[in-house]
C-alpha cells in the first residue's frame, strides 16, 4: 500500500526545499556582491584645434594642434577589494594623438603607465611598473603649464620632467607611497637597470606632499643614472662634449618645489625646479623658475596668466602666458591661449615645446581648440 507522507514530513520536505532555495540565494547574492566589489574604468581626453606661429625657421605658419591644453589619452582603471580597508589596484595608459590617430611613442602600446600594485588604508599603497616620475605627478600640477592648460609652456627640453612626453616614464620601477597623514603624504621610487651593473640605468626618488583647504605644497627629489635629456632643442652643436643629438648624462639630479594658493576667485601658484646634469668631467645646471595666476570670472570661465624663466649654459629662455578657459560641461572646454618666448645669451634659439626654433631671438604661439574627457 502507498504511503502518502503526513503533515510533518511534508512541512519537512518544504522546509528543505526553501532552505535550498535560500542557500542559493544567498550564494547569488554573495557572488553579485563579490563582483561588485571590483570595478574596472575606461577613461580619456581629446584635444585638437589650430596654432599659429609667428616665426618658424623664418616664416609664419599655422598648424593643427592636438593635445594643447591636455595630451590625448586613453586608460583603464582598476581595482578589486580585497576586505579589511585593502585593495588591488592597476592601471594601463596609452598616449596618441587625436589628430592621426598614433600613437606617441611607436610600438608601445601603454607608453604612458602600466603598472600594478596593492593599495591598504592603513600602510600604504606599493605599485610595480611602468610609472611617471614624482615631477611629473606632484611637481607639474603647479606650473603654468599645467594650470593654464597650454603644452607650450612646459619648460624647453622638458629637463625637469614636468611634462609627460612618453619618454619621462621610468621602467622598472617600485614605488610606495604612504597613508594620508593629515594631508601629508611621503613618498619613495626605485628603478632597477635591468643589467649586470647595477648601477646602469639606476633611479630613486623621494617625495613629500601636502593638500590641505586652500592651500597645497610638494618637495621632490631624483637622483638617475644614464639618462638621455632633450638638449638639442637648446642650441649648439654639441653639450659636455657630446654631440646633443646622442648626449647621455651618467648622473641627473633632479629636484624642485611648488605650491599653490587659493584666494576666493584667484587660483595663485610658484615652482622652482633645479637639473643638475653630470657626464665625465662636466657638470652644468638648469633651473627654472615658474609663477602664475588663475582668475574665475564666473563658474565656467577663467583667465590663466604666468611667467617662467630657465637658464643652463649662460643661455635663458623667457616665457609668458595668457589664455581664457570656457567650460561648456564638467567635460568639454574650449580655450584660446598665447605664449610668447625670448632666447638669450650663448647661442640659445627658441625652444617653445614640439616648435622648430625661430630665425629671430623671439617667438609667439596662438592657439585655440577644444577638450573633452570621458
Amino acid at each position: 500500500m502507498k504511503r502518502f507522507p503526513t503533515g510533518r514530513a511534508m512541512r519537512s520536505r518544504a522546509g528543505m526545499k526553501f532552505s535550498r532555495l535560500a542557500a542559493a540565494a544567498l550564494l547569488a547574492a554573495g557572488a553579485a556582491a563579490a563582483h561588485a566589489q571590483s570595478s574596472v574604468t575606461l577613461y580619456g581626453s581629446l584635444d585638437a584645434g589650430v596654432a599659429y606661429i609667428s616665426n618658424q625657421a623664418g616664416h609664419a605658419n599655422w598648424i593643427a594642434e592636438q593635445g594643447g591644453a591636455q595630451p590625448d589619452r586613453w586608460g583603464l582603471r582598476g581595482s578589486e577589494d580585497l576586505g579589511g580597508g585593502n585593495k588591488a589596484i592597476f592601471l594601463l595608459e596609452n598616449g596618441f594623438s587625436t589628430l592621426t590617430g598614433n600613437t606617441i611613442k611607436a610600438g608601445a602600446m601603454f607608453n604612458r603607465q602600466s603598472w600594478v600594485g596593492l593599495q591598504s588604508d592603513r600602510l600604504g599603497t606599493v605599485t610595480i611598473g611602468h610609472m611617471t616620475p614624482f615631477n611629473f605627478d606632484w611637481l607639474g600640477p603647479y606650473s603654468t603649464a599645467y594650470l593654464g592648460q597650454n603644452w607650450y609652456m612646459f619648460h624647453p627640453g622638458n629637463i625637469d620632467e614636468l611634462a609627460n612626453t612618453s619618454v619621462v616614464q621610468i621602467d622598472n620601477a617600485v614605488r610606495y607611497v604612504t597613508p594620508d597623514f593629515a594631508g601629508l603624504k611621503f613618498a619613495g621610487m626605485f628603478a632597477f637597470g635591468n643589467t649586470t651593473n647595477f648601477a646602469v640605468g639606476r633611479k630613486y626618488s623621494v617625495g613629500a606632499n601636502y593638500a590641505n583647504g586652500p592651500f597645497k605644497a610638494s618637495v621632490v627629489y631624483s637622483n638617475e643614472n644614464n639618462r638621455t635629456p632633450n638638449v638639442a632643442v637648446l642650441g649648439g652643436p654639441t653639450f659636455q662634449g657630446q654631440p646633443v643629438g646622442t648626449y647621455a648624462a651618467s648622473n641627473v639630479q633632479n629636484m624642485g618645489a611648488g605650491l599653490s594658493y587659493v584666494i576666493g576667485p584667484w587660483l595663485l601658484h610658484a615652482l622652482y625646479t633645479r637639473v643638475k646634469l653630470e657626464s665625465p668631467g662636466q657638470s652644468d645646471t638648469y633651473q627654472s623658475w615658474d609663477g602664475g595666476a588663475n582668475f574665475a570670472t564666473g563658474a565656467a570661465n577663467q583667465i590663466t596668466f604666468g611667467v617662467a624663466n630657465t637658464t643652463l649654459s649662460g643661455k635663458r629662455w623667457t616665457q609668458v602666458q595668457l589664455g581664457d578657459v570656457y567650460s561648456l560641461s564638467k567635460r568639454t572646454q574650449v580655450y584660446v591661449s598665447g605664449v610668447y618666448q625670448h632666447a638669450s645669451g650663448n647661442g640659445a634659439v627658441t625652444a617653445v615645446n614640439t616648435i622648430s626654433p625661430s630665425s629671430t631671438s623671439g617667438q609667439l604661439v596662438v592657439m585655440t581648440g577644444m577638450h573633452h574627457s570621458f
